[in-house]
């Protein structure tokens, strides 16, 4: 049994769903943003797996290398922006962080 593009589209739509069903249902905003992580994963084996079997040749590996980088930006970003919500409310609770204009 030879693994096809079906079985990177099956493996990144679970990641994906995974992550979304993280994004949605959870109220940390840690565990949110590793949804967020789930889903950009997702998309990188959608990138790779198309730059495979699809003929682009390098595009997809720098497409996927293009939103490791953008991932990683994304959660230093993010994690500063957590350290000062915890600093601030004491909790990292989405639902109770209603406002940082103080």
């Amino acid at each position: 049994m030879e693994i096809g593009l079906n079985h990177y589209l099956i493996v990144s739509g679970i990641l994906f769903s995974l992550g979304m069903f993280g994004i949605l249902s959870r109220k940390h905003a840690v565990m949110v943003l590793m949804g967020l992580e789930l889903i950009l994963n997702a998309a990188n084996i959608n990138f790779v797996a198309f730059a495979r079997y699809g003929g682009m040749n390098i595009d997809g590996h720098i497409a996927a290398i293009f939103v490791i980088i953008l991932a990683a930006a994304e959660a230093a970003v993010a994690l500063a922006i957590l350290l000062n919500i915890y600093q601030h409310f004491k909790h990292v609770n989405l639902d109770e962080v209603n406002n940082l204009k103080e």
